[in-house]
């Protein structure tokens, strides 16, 4: 049995009826379920749809999201998840570099870098070398200026956490971010990389081994295993072409407003939706979100 959950942007609520009650009975579906009105709604299937892409184009248009997914085993106990441009708003990076003053030098290469065009760890090494002699004291400026959280995190942390659930952030950004972020959500956990400071001021080096791709996918081996999961209660969430191991490995890997060329990789596509998407498609009601 499948399910498939059509969710648009809370914020627009903007999910109609004829929309939900046309795709379910083109696809045969059973009864539409309303798991919050205007915003997310559901209808089981008995197999997958071989349009269902094609459909899902043409939803994109109108703003919503649509997500076809195995009905059983869709609560996860664990959840994996980015940081830069997932959890918060920016790359936390590109911040530090607009900073320093060699913003749109270091944008440029973080967005190559994210789209897969670029080796993630020559990249990185490239960016942070831009920094070199950035005073330390920037960091806790841009953490309290700059960064601005992803609409819906706070809600996924609590309702998955009040579930049992276990949640660790995965970045390939700097522990000085994921250290805050992580206590402000309610992380259990975080691994990022460590941006070296010498003397109040940045060195413009990062500590080996650099957190990556393969980094990520170890993550969710080595916290699965310690909890005694299969990968398959794992949800795991990013944008960019590293997060693309731990995405296919994971139960269900969410590609959230991610790069064209990482989305085309996933089954799971959230663009219109905010992290609360990350609960619609596990079944859970707008009544079951924990305050």
């Amino acid at each position: 049995m499948f399910v498939a959950t059509l969710l648009t942007n809370p914020a627009a609520a903007s999910l109609d009826r004829a929309t939900v009650e046309s795709l379910r009975d083109a696809w045969g579906g059973g009864n539409a379920v309303w798991l919050s009105v205007g915003v997310a709604a559901e209808f089981a299937l008995d197999g997958i749809p071989a349009n269902r892409w094609d459909v899902w184009q043409g939803l994109q248009a109108i703003g919503v999201d649509l997500v076809v997914q195995p009905m059983q085993g869709r609560r996860k106990k664990m959840l994996l998840a980015d940081m830069d441009s997932t959890m918060i708003q920016q790359e936390c990076i590109d911040e530090l570099a607009a900073e320093a003053g060699v913003g749109p030098r270091v944008t440029g290469i973080t967005a190559r870098a994210m789209n897969g065009e670029l080796d993630f760890e020559g990249a990185l090494r490239e960016r942070v070398g831009l920094l070199k002699g950035l005073d330390e004291s920037v960091i806790a400026h841009v953490l309290n200026t700059r960064i601005t959280y992803m609409p819906g995190g706070d809600v996924l942390l609590a309702t998955m956490k009040a579930q049992g659930a276990y949640a660790a952030l995965v970045s390939g950004g700097f522990t000085a971010f994921t250290t805050s972020v992580a206590a402000h959500l309610g992380f259990d956990e975080n691994r990022a990389n460590t941006l070296l400071i010498e003397a109040g001021k940045l060195t413009g080096k990062v500590a080996d081994p650099i957190l990556g791709r393969e980094a990520k996918v170890s993550a969710l081996k080595d916290i699965s295993a310690r909890l005694g999961l299969p990968h398959d209660a794992v949800m795991a969430v990013g944008d960019g072409a590293n997060d693309l191991g731990m995405l296919g490995l994971a139960g269900a890997g969410v590609a959230l407003h991610a790069k064209p060329s990482v989305a085309a990789q996933c089954d799971i596509r959230i663009n219109h939706g905010d992290l609360t998407a990350l609960l619609y498609i596990q079944g859970y009601s707008r009544d079951e979100f924990a305050a």
